[in-house]
């Protein structure tokens, strides 16, 4: 028995706006400076990414990339700051809230093999 997490932010409908492939793309974006280029190394299609991109600052409530229009020295994306902290405290969240879990799994863990223990020795089964 293996336990397996993962973690979305939602919005006031339920709909994920914020989880690890956003958090992956966002990184894409940061290196390659190109929603284009970020969504091709994800293998997503650029519309795909642009929507990801739109539902995370509704979901928000902030902007998260500058798009720069016009001749190609200025075509590509650029992440504002507050989406760079953003990739920050959501990759420090997310360790922390999984590690959590993962001690708590523990402890239910170990709750489990003690009620499997209890049934082997109330059938008289042997270890």
């Amino acid at each position: 028995m293996e336990l397996t997490t993962k973690l979305y932010l939602v919005d006031d409908e339920g709909e994920k706006f914020m989880g690890i492939g956003v958090l992956w793309l966002l990184e894409k974006i940061e290196e390659t400076s190109s929603l284009r280029q970020a969504a091709l190394n994800m293998g997503l299609s650029y519309s795909k990414a642009y929507q990801m991109i739109g539902r995370l600052e509704a979901g928000l409530g902030m902007k998260i990339a500058h798009r720069r229009h016009g001749g190609s020295g200025r075509e590509g994306v650029v992440l504002t700051d507050s989406a760079k902290k953003l990739i920050e405290h959501y990759r420090s969240f997310q360790s922390r809230a999984k590690s959590a879990v993962e001690e708590e799994y523990k402890t239910f863990k170990a709750q489990i093999e003690g009620l499997k223990e209890e049934e082997r020795n109330e059938r008289g089964e042997a270890l």
